[in-house]
């Protein structure tokens, strides 16, 4: 979007990468959500920009929390949301619905809690999350899909969570019940998801996209586009596949 002539900001998340916090490694709806907004603060007084003309792309976990900032920032006039997933859901209620109980739920937040108590006493944060290495055999596609591009020269990076050690574990627990879409028909702004029709998460977008014009009085704009053939890693790092042409159309009609 940059070498488009785009004015942009590509972040690490707070408490990971590059980004300050403490403790590290954390994940948040809230905090996730706050730094699209911090984002949007810094961009609304930076001389270049105009602050009537700000959108924001999120991408995987980052795509729900997008949709969540676009609903409770009326600054940002378009939200990209790219092979999304809402975190809140699979963590509440596990893949494709599975663990949606109640006795799930409560056996989560005891491991959880428990875990919290060994941290404290260890003084340190239990880490997981990261793809898993050696690969089994008997590995779902997707997470095939996952180590080709966190494991490998393709996407590994030092400071990947994903691609190492993974996210301190009880700094999720707040994404079971925080539902981060609850009021994403409310949005009056831009909003374009996009997924792969071949992604594990495909589910996660097209349901967002029916919940987010679902009795509301904002849909003339909002669309969604269905990559034909496309998985969830193709929308990471595939330029023949990622639709750059109608992203920089969609964010030029709605500013």
């Amino acid at each position: 979007m940059a070498r488009r002539g785009f004015l942009t900001i590509a972040f690490d998340p707070s408490f990971t990468g590059e980004s300050g916090g403490s403790p590290r490694y954390m994940a948040s709806p809230d905090i996730n959500t706050e730094d699209f907004q911090a984002a949007v603060d810094f961009l609304s007084n930076y001389e270049k920009v105009d602050p009537d003309k700000i959108g924001i792309i999120g991408i995987c976990g980052w795509g729900g929390m997008a949709l969540n900032a676009a609903a409770t920032d009326t600054r940002i006039k378009v939200t990209v949301a790219s092979t999304m997933y809402d975190m809140t859901r699979v963590a509440a209620k596990g893949y494709f619905d599975s663990q949606d109980r109640e006795e799930a739920r409560y056996k989560a937040r005891k491991r959880f809690n428990e875990q919290r108590t060994k941290d404290y006493q260890a003084g340190t944060y239990e880490r997981a999350g990261g793809v898993v290495d050696p690969l089994p055999e008997d590995a779902p596609q997707f997470v095939k899909d996952y180590y080709a591009y966190y494991k490998t020269e393709r996407g590994y990076h030092s400071r990947s969570l994903n691609s190492n050690d993974g996210w301190n574990v009880v700094g999720t627990m707040s994404f079971l019940n925080q539902p981060i879409l609850k009021y994403s028909n409310e949005i009056r702004s831009a909003v374009l998801i996009v997924h792969g029709d071949k992604a594990h998460s495909y589910y996660f977008g097209k349901e967002a996209y029916e919940n987010m014009i679902k009795d509301s009085k904002y849909t003339d704009n909002k669309e969604f586009l269905s990559i034909e053939g496309a998985s969830h890693i193709d929308l990471y790092d595939n330029m023949d596949v990622i639709p750059f042409d109608k992203i920089h159309k969609f964010f030029e009609e709605n500013m």
